[in-house]
């Protein structure tokens, strides 16, 4: 196999289980996704899981049973490499749920939240083994009403509508990138 078919395959899988999670919200199927024991961080809220069980738990507790029925993945671009994915895009959503994943303990604020995320994704034998999930906490914070951009030097929505201005502004140079050694 190519080292660009290799490449479109770790990219059709990332979208393959990134479905599973935000279009299907099924907890089984993203699970079959994955390797025998996965594991998910999200760097800013410590939420995820080591191992099948508690990534088991993670998505049926805190992530996939709380995605907000109007939440949008945006891409912004893409890089693939031998063994992993690494996506930026901006997630937005109403906070009409508790989503822990964000917003550990935090009840629905009713706001709109647009929030830039990176999510590195490595493959083994063609299944996701692990996940680590970046965005700016003091952006959603600010987002959701629980900071004030006034006192401390953050932005909120203004991060990612101007990511997504400078996205569409250079598209064709924020378009997917492959590395192929």
């Amino acid at each position: 196999m190519s080292a660009a078919n290799a490449n479109s395959d770790l990219g059709a899988l990332f979208d393959g289980h990134i479905a599973r999670e935000f279009a299907d919200f099924d907890v089984d199927a993203t699970m079959e996704t994955m390797v025998a024991e996965p594991y998910v961080h999200c760097v800013a809220t410590l939420a995820g899981g080591f191992g099948s069980r508690e990534v088991r738990r993670f998505y049926s507790e805190h992530f996939i049973n709380q995605i907000p029925k109007d939440a949008k993945v945006t891409p912004i671009s893409r890089t693939i490499g031998k063994e992993q994915v690494v996506d930026e895009f901006v997630l937005s959503f109403t906070h009409d749920t508790q989503w822990d994943y964000l917003l550990p303990g935090i009840p629905p604020t009713g706001k709109k939240v647009e929030l830039p995320h990176v999510v590195v994704m490595k493959f083994e034998n063609g299944k996701v083994a692990h996940e680590h999930v970046w965005w700016d906490q003091a952006s959603l914070l600010v987002q959701v009403g629980l900071l004030d951009p006034g006192k401390l030097p953050v932005v909120g929505v203004e991060q990612a509508r101007r990511l997504l201005r400078v996205a569409e502004k250079n598209w064709d140079q924020a378009q997917i990138s492959r590395v192929t050694d």
